[in-house]
């Protein structure tokens, strides 16, 4: 998402490349190019123009530092106000209420159950015990998607088959929460393919019915301009506390994106980049308009990271490396808990500097596919001690995981040399050894 809004950004700020100063023409001629890559991200016009003319405004009369060009000077503008474009500041999420009850309204097939699933994972890191709850008493196997979910996270789902009526549903998970210490509900409504009376007003009797702490609205980032008008109509009739944008993994523009805040005047809550239940992140204006403008997202990625860190296992696999006891099982644990962090190429976009390189790299979701089956081809012998592992050991494996003898001798080699370099990173005598050295080094080149 938003590589073709980068790219035309990029292009615009490249008029200013080279100037000297800032003026009037300059300035007008690159914030033109910036309006029109808005609107070819599908960018609410008026969204879009206002933006522009706040941009300009704030450029002129700025006096450019020796130290950086005019061209850093706007793309620096250009991030702030993309940044209050989308909110300015995370707008977080109500925790309030014993329990907390949150409602998710939406059109069918914007991603709403799923993102139930992921909601309701998310909440339970926060230390609450989450309650799904399946009101969506139309579509077929919407109750049977939502239990299927909820066995996978190992969440239970509150369901009453026999019964077709949304208020009472969620009236009876509510009192059902109560009754066995559940602290978060989180009830899945029905949605239709467009909005119509009869859904509004079903929806409009359950919040009245339940009170929810928070009543987020969720939609397919995918649809752009319709997502903003739909999310329009919604607020109009339920006072919607926050958005939800889905699949912005996808060949989506970004428009919705940047126009809803100022549109709708409500807040993005949260992102949904994947599938995967772990693939769902709070929304910071300030990180997006990084990641629009291509300096990446370093502090998502972190906090992705610790999501998946375990402090107990980390410190038994510093026990390992320190007694070069590092093997195979822990290195596949490793690939697991990197998966669980989402899409490689949307993590590895995260990065300053390497979204634009691997724009048009292919980095499928089972890139450790190969590794992984050959890892699971070894013995636990060989997994434990790799070191055993000979030539025709390798032959065996490369049969068993239905890989070539190289990628079996490249996975030995890449494993050895990490190997090595735990025990340095464990041996701080080697470590400062080795950086001595880099610093005589560098003493010679000079």
């Amino acid at each position: 998402m938003f590589e073709n809004l980068n790219e035309k950004l990029e292009r615009a700020f490249k008029v200013l490349k080279g100037q000297g100063q800032i003026t009037e023409i300059n300035v007008a001629e690159t914030t033109k190019e910036i309006r029109r890559a808005l609107l070819d991200a599908d960018v609410n016009y008026k969204t879009a123009k206002d933006f522009t003319d706040r941009v300009k405004a704030k450029a002129l009369g700025q006096n450019v530092l020796t130290a950086i060009s005019p061209g850093q000077l706007l793309t620096k503008i250009t991030h702030d106000e993309l940044a209050e474009l989308m909110g300015g500041q995370s707008a977080g999420m109500n925790m309030s209420g014993n329990p907390t009850v949150v409602l998710m309204s939406g059109l069918q097939g914007s991603g709403k159950t799923t993102f139930s699933g992921k909601l309701a994972n998310y909440i339970r890191k926060k230390g609450k015990r989450p309650l799904l709850v399946a009101c969506d008493v139309y579509r077929p196997a919407a109750i049977d998607q939502l239990e299927t979910l909820g066995k996978q996270l190992n969440i239970p789902v509150f369901s009453e088959r026999e019964n077709k009526n949304p208020v009472s549903i969620a009236q009876n998970a509510i009192a059902h929460a109560k009754q066995h210490g559940f602290t978060a509900v989180i009830v899945d409504t029905a949605g239709r393919l467009a909005i119509d009376e009869q859904m509004m007003q079903e929806i409009a009797n359950v919040k009245k019915a339940i009170s929810p702490q928070e009543t987020l609205f969720v939609v397919d980032a995918m649809t752009g301009q319709d997502a903003v008008n739909t999310a329009k109509a919604f607020n109009e009739r339920l006072n919607i506390d926050g958005v939800v944008l889905t699949k912005l993994d996808g060949d989506a523009r970004g428009g919705a994106a940047l126009s809803i805040r100022s549109v709708v005047d409500k807040p993005i809550k949260f992102i949904g980049t994947g599938e995967k239940m772990e693939a769902l992140d709070e929304f910071h204006p300030d990180r997006m308009a990084g990641r629009i403008l291509g300096m990446g997202d370093v502090v998502s990625l972190v906090e992705r990271a610790q999501e998946q860190f375990d402090e107990k296992a980390a410190r038994e696999l510093n026990k390992k490396i320190a007694k070069d006891q590092f093997g195979f099982d822990d290195f596949l644990e490793q690939i697991g808990q990197i998966k669980k962090m989402g899409n490689m190429k949307d993590l590895m976009g995260m990065i300053p500097g390497v979204g634009k390189a691997i724009k048009n790299i292919d980095i499928p979701d089972d890139a450790f596919k190969g590794i992984e089956a050959i890892i699971q081809s070894m013995t636990p012998v060989e997994r434990k001690n790799p070191s055993v592992i000979n030539g025709s050991r390798r032959t065996r494996l490369a049969k068993g995981s239905g890989r070539g003898i190289e990628e079996v001798n490249k996975l030995m080699k890449q494993f050895e040399e990490m190997r090595k370099m735990m025990r340095m990173m464990g041996d701080k005598t080697k470590m400062q050894n080795m950086m001595r050295q880099m610093q005589q080094m560098q003493g010679m080149r000079r």
